[in-house]
């Protein structure tokens, strides 16, 4: 985010295959934030957004899903893999099966609807910023049915892969993050500084390409025997 005058701007890309809908985004942005947000690029594909995110360095992207060539859920998991890695937010108007699972598993964030009111964009974008997921209701009732969808093996032998790629000590502290335990009780349990404990997670989280949130939907999808 840029600095002026006692206020930070947030830089947006907005991604979609229909120009109308990135200009119409870039309107909204510009026009309803009072400065807040800057629109620093729009996009109709997901290869050139990409490319367009490494030199601009957006804070925030928000990314369609449906785009020839390289999709938004492939492109989501190429910026979340840059450093620095902008948040990504979803734009959609429909949420068919799997998609809220697999952009979060990609990296995405949160959802923002073509039909929101522009506060609500605005809002989302702003709070994305501070950390904050953003679902909106139709995206949370996604996520949770395919939280209870059936896992299929392959997806969860991968996961397991990814784990098990990791050393020794990342890997558990990335199992007990999973739990809910803070850094605090990963280091307690680890019987590490708490430092360390936030170190382990950190150099997995990059060799992953994941935040907290994916590295624990990760865990999830392995499927892992219970822990004695």
């Amino acid at each position: 985010m840029t600095e002026g005058k006692g206020t930070r701007t947030v830089k947006v890309s907005v991604i979609d295959d229909d120009p109308m809908i990135c200009q119409a985004m870039s309107l909204i942005l510009t026009d309803y934030s009072a400065g807040r947000i800057t629109v620093v690029s729009t996009s109709t594909d997901g290869e050139t957004c990409v490319a367009r995110a490494r030199e601009e360095h957006p804070d925030v992207v928000l990314m369609d899903i449906a785009m020839p060539g390289v999709d938004g859920i492939e492109a989501t998991r190429r910026l979340r893999a840059l450093s620095p890695a902008p948040h990504v937010l979803i734009l959609t108007s429909l949420s068919p099966s799997g998609t809220v699972e697999r952009a979060v598993e990609a990296g995405a964030e949160g959802f923002v609807s073509k039909t929101d009111a522009p506060d609500e964009i605005i809002r989302r974008v702003l709070g994305v910023c501070e950390g904050d997921p953003q679902f909106n209701p139709a995206s949370q009732r996604q996520l949770i049915s395919d939280l209870h969808a059936s896992k299929p093996r392959s997806r969860r032998d991968e996961a397991r892969a990814m784990l098990d790629a990791l050393p020794e000590r990342e890997r558990e502290a990335v199992l007990l993050a999973a739990e809910g335990c803070t850094n605090a009780e990963i280091a307690a349990r680890m019987f590490i500084s708490e430092r360390t404990a936030k170190a382990h997670l950190s150099s997995a989280a990059d060799k992953l390409c994941m935040g907290r949130v994916q590295m624990a939907r990760l865990v999830e999808r392995a499927d892992l025997p219970t822990r004695a």
